[in-house]
């Protein structure tokens, strides 16, 4: 496979906040920690059949093969011709004096493409601040909804292309603002989740990361009243996922879980699909969360009721993780609400919405009733090796790699991936260790075609 990294042990905190401009972009250098290790977050979210399957996020799209995802010009991307219409794009963007409203939102739309469908970190540095200066100057004058929306994307492609720690000093208050004060729902919700990419690749710091996510919890407990968007399900749904994204960077969240749970569990008897499956995929992952493997010298009983096997430890060794907290004192009442909406049957909801909310919310109980157990767990036995199916969700990287979405925080960080790269994500995860260190997850081979 073209430059596929294949092999990089799966961190929690990808990269520390206020140095990551000066770390380097391997993936290699964060090498010691396990992916359920106790500093490490987790977050994936459900799982699909080796065959086929949905991801749950606000914009479908197949888990078979990121490959349909890519809606760029390759053979642009092959040529050099896109590094000199970068070189214009950037140019016309620094320089806004005599642009028009249509000139400004061309210039973004092309600057946007550009940096989707091709790794363009040498082609910006040096001129990140003078960019971000006139994106936030579009989404503070808000001239037009499309502007400002764009002006946010490109924002988010500046910074997860080349990240600088001064990015989210001189974004996150004036995305916040526009959050609140904002007329526009999209713009509200294009906001929130470009916040969640500046928290995430900008600089912030631990304290800023969980202020966010407490902002990002205002919105989801008031029903969106917080930021006067009464019942407005999408932001709702937008400050979901970028909670679930960012929780994935928290080495702890023990002291955030009780509050968040109640929101989440609330959410559940929404009357919008995409606000419950969000709300219970956030449940999924911090039950996930409260299980970590044993420390160093740590004790353990095989009595204990909170030692059990880590299923993706295939040595049979004996116990793997502990669980280090409750997350939800009512998990017996949440487990029958899980359960009723896995076999809802209701005439108001579509066939596909009615399908995602029954096989999300399977997976999700599942994952409540037992936290070890990954998205789309199968408890089948495979003939082949005697060994549980365990959890089945794969992700096809061109014809012959397969990335293994095994665990929520996987799965929460893909999707926060794709919501920002769309179908330029094979490219970035190939070419942008910064991507790469977001998701470092071992490309296997396909075992139909039997590469390597």
């Amino acid at each position: 496979m073209h430059d596929l990294r294949r092999q990089a042990l799966e961190s929690g905190k990808t990269v520390s906040r206020k140095a990551k401009s000066k770390q380097s972009s391997t993936a290699s250098s964060r090498g010691n920690s396990a992916a359920n290790s106790r500093p490490v977050s987790k977050a994936a979210s459900r799982a699909g059949s080796d065959d086929e399957g949905e991801l749950s996020d606000e914009t479908s799209f197949s888990v078979n093969s990121i490959d349909e995802m890519i809606a760029v010009d390759d053979s642009e991307a092959a040529t050099e011709a896109w590094k000199l219409e970068l070189a214009e794009r950037i140019e016309e963007t620094i320089d806004r004096k005599r642009s028009s409203v249509s000139g400004r939102e061309a210039t973004l739309t092309a600057y946007i493409r550009i940096l989707t469908s091709a790794y363009a970190e040498d082609e910006i540095r040096g001129k990140e601040m003078d960019l971000v200066a006139s994106f936030l100057k579009s989404i503070k004058a808000e001239t037009s909804e499309k502007e400002t929306i764009l002006a946010m994307k490109a924002l988010a492609m500046t910074l997860i292309t080349s990240p600088s720690d001064a990015i989210y000093d001189a974004a996150s208050s004036l995305l916040k603002r526009t959050i609140s004060d904002s007329s526009s729902i999209p713009i509200k919700s294009a906001a929130i989740h470009t916040l969640g990419t500046c928290t995430f690749y900008g600089g912030a710091s631990d304290d800023e990361i969980l202020e966010n996510m407490t902002f990002l919890l205002e919105i989801i407990s008031s029903d969106g009243h917080f930021i006067s968007a009464p019942d407005e399900p999408v932001p709702v749904v937008t400050a979901l996922e970028e909670w679930g994204f960012l929780a994935t960077l928290i080495e702890d969240l023990s002291a955030e879980t009780e509050d968040a749970m109640d929101a989440f569990v609330e959410q559940l008897g929404s009357s919008d699909p995409a606000v419950q499956i969000a709300a219970g995929e956030n449940i999924a992952l911090l039950y996930e969360k409260s299980y970590t493997p044993p420390e160093e010298n740590e004790v353990l009983s095989d009595s204990d009721e909170d030692v059990v096997a880590d299923p993706d430890d295939e040595s049979d060794s004996g116990p793997r993780l502990v669980k280090r907290y409750v997350a939800y004192r009512r998990t017996d009442q949440l487990l029958h609400t899980l359960s009723d909406l896995a076999k809802l049957n209701s005439r108001s909801l579509s066939k596909k919405d009615k399908k995602s909310i029954h096989s999300n919310f399977s997976d999700i109980h599942n994952s409540v009733e037992n936290p070890t157990r990954g998205p789309r767990y199968q408890n089948a036995i495979s003939h082949e090796t005697g060994k549980r199916y365990g959890s089945r969700m794969a992700v096809r990287i061109h014809k012959d790699g397969v990335m293994r979405i095994d665990k929520w925080w996987k799965l929460m960080r893909l999707k926060g991936l794709r919501r920002v790269l769309q179908g330029g994500f094979v490219t970035h995860y190939e070419r942008n260790g910064v991507v790469f260190e977001s998701l470092p997850i071992m490309i296997t081979a396909d075992r139909k075609s039997g590469k390597a």
